[in-house]
């Protein structure tokens, strides 16, 4: 398998805590990003996505790419609550992906917690305005 560099434009290796949220973008590493992200366990990658009806299976097989490397995936829907579409959570499931849908900014705080615990987790999140 390639490393993840080779797989993932715009790809920030390493795990990396969310240090703020809002206005369209994120901080994290000293830099900041507009738009959504996906944080792996082998780093960050910038993804196309201004709701959970934009994601796709394309998205999240990253996740299901890292393997056991993942223990649980947190979505952010954005600024509301909103339900992974049963398609994307049927595509989980069968990839053995646990997952929890909640706020971005819940699932900021979540993945900054398990982060600091050394837990293999990812997330997705939608970008907040």
């Amino acid at each position: 398998m390639s490393k993840p560099e080779a797989r993932y434009e715009g790809f920030l290796p390493g795990q990396h805590p969310v240090t703020a949220y809002g206005n369209g973008g994120f901080r994290f590493a000293g830099m900041s990003h507009r738009g959504s992200l996906l944080l792996l366990p082998s780093g960050v990658v910038a993804i196309e996505a201004a709701s959970v009806a934009d994601l796709s299976t394309v998205q999240l097989a990253q996740v299901a790419a890292e393997g056991e490397g993942v223990e649980l995936l947190l979505i952010g829907t954005g600024r509301n609550m909103q339900l992974l579409p049963a398609g994307l959570r049927q595509f989980l499931s069968e990839a053995g992906v646990r997952f929890e849908t909640m706020q971005t900014g819940a699932a900021i705080s979540t993945y900054n917690v398990l982060l600091a615990e050394d837990r293999r987790v990812a997330a997705v999140l939608i970008v907040v305005e």
